[in-house]
């Protein structure tokens, strides 16, 4: 069996930057082992598989360890695909997912998407959390992720986490960590070490809780972003409702051919 992958650099005008996702179109869903094997040897953030189904397309996202629920970065690159090479008739693409439907469109040079907005909840700033980022935050906060927030970005930068720790830690899939922006509305940083990911370059899902939080904050439904890892990454960001639509642009990197028997 030969699959097709493209791999391809989101949020990021230029290769080397942004985040990398593998997407692999598919004829038919493969085993989810079959899947979760081919993100492993990728040995990106994210793999995604999407089928072709009634117009649009079903998406799925592994990281190496495991299937995920909701991916930014490779959703992307998937709509990157599908309107570059699959199917470069369209404007938008439709991808029904375990999150619902995700819409990517092409606005000029960039690609929007429409994702669900999920606004975390205070909770205590706990011993845990503080020992395994290094450095207490001023506040924490609870939706799929861990929000840790600190007074200002040199803050965030100068991080270095436990990963150890941080895989302990019993609430939530990872650990984002935000300030306000000395240049742009915030920036952050995202910890995945349960799901084989010890740091994310640039983490659309994160900013599903991340938008809404400083939304409120700063008191503007428009933002602009910037993911302060190694590789960095810059999103374009609007509060629209319960969604939260997030805009950058992709660059591809490779293509090619997976090997199955």
């Amino acid at each position: 069996m030969t699959i097709p992958i493209y791999q391809v650099d989101a949020f990021t005008l230029g290769p080397f930057s942004g985040n990398p996702a593998a997407v692999c179109p598919l004829d038919n869903w493969l085993p989810d082992a079959a899947m979760q094997n081919i993100a492993a040897e990728n040995n990106l953030s994210e793999t995604a598989f999407i089928v072709a189904r009634n117009g649009g397309y079903h998406l799925r996202w592994f990281t190496p360890l495991v299937e995920v629920d909701l991916c930014g970065h490779a959703t992307l690159a998937a709509g990157y695909v599908v309107l570059n090479h699959l199917r470069s008739d369209l404007n938008s693409v439709s991808f029904e997912t375990i999150s619902g439907e995700l819409i990517v469109t092409r606005e000029s040079e960039r690609l929007s998407m429409d994702f669900p907005a999920r606004a975390p909840t205070p909770v205590p700033v706990s011993e845990a959390i503080s020992d395994a980022l290094g450095q207490a935050p001023s506040e924490v906060h609870l939706s799929r992720d861990i929000l840790a927030v600190y007074d200002d970005e040199a803050s965030v930068r100068s991080l270095s986490p436990d990963q150890a720790r941080l895989a302990a830690l019993d609430d939530g899939l990872g650990v984002i960590v935000t300030a306000k922006g000395d240049t742009v509305d915030f920036v952050s940083r995202f910890f995945a070490p349960k799901a084989g990911v010890a740091e994310d370059p640039v983490t659309g899902s994160a900013h599903c809780t991340l938008v809404p939080f400083w939304a409120e904050r700063l008191g503007q439904s428009r933002l602009v972003a910037h993911q302060v890892s190694a590789r960095g990454g810059e999103l374009h960001c609007e509060l629209r409702g319960d969604r939260v639509i997030m805009s950058g642009q992709c660059v591809l990197f490779l293509t090619g051919s997976i090997l199955c028997s």
